[in-house]
């Protein structure tokens, strides 16, 4: 098993900047990729952003694209999201989540999430 923990979500004003870490344990060796994803109420989860982790690459999606930026620090087996440039529509509930399998798919450990709110 994964064990995940996020932090460092907040409130914060439109246009600011927040960064969430995701601190990761366990059987860390079995991760293929670490995501980030946000879900507000009524709506299905949004995969946002991944990592791999044996060569760093990333996968973003377009409409996080240059706002939103995914690192990894291996020494702490932590993966870190930068947010800038935050809208309202940002607000919602942030997740980590690690795969073995890949970029979208095949998400099995689960933090339990930290909120945004991104006021106007």
């Amino acid at each position: 098993q994964v064990q995940l923990v996020e932090s460092g979500g907040g409130l914060v004003q439109a246009g600011g900047s927040l960064r969430l870490a995701c601190g990761t344990s366990g059987r860390t060796l079995s991760i293929y990729t670490t995501g980030w994803f946000r879900q507000t109420p009524g709506k299905e989860r949004e995969f946002l952003v991944a990592i791999r982790t044996s060569d760093g690459s990333r996968y973003t999606i377009d409409s996080v694209k240059g706002r939103f930026t995914i690192s990894r620090d291996s020494a702490t087996n932590t993966v870190y999201l930068q947010m800038n440039s935050l809208k309202p529509e940002d607000t919602a509930l942030y997740y980590c989540a690690v795969s073995n399998t890949g970029w979208t798919t095949g998400y099995k450990y689960w933090g339990q999430g930290t909120q945004v709110t991104v006021s106007s």
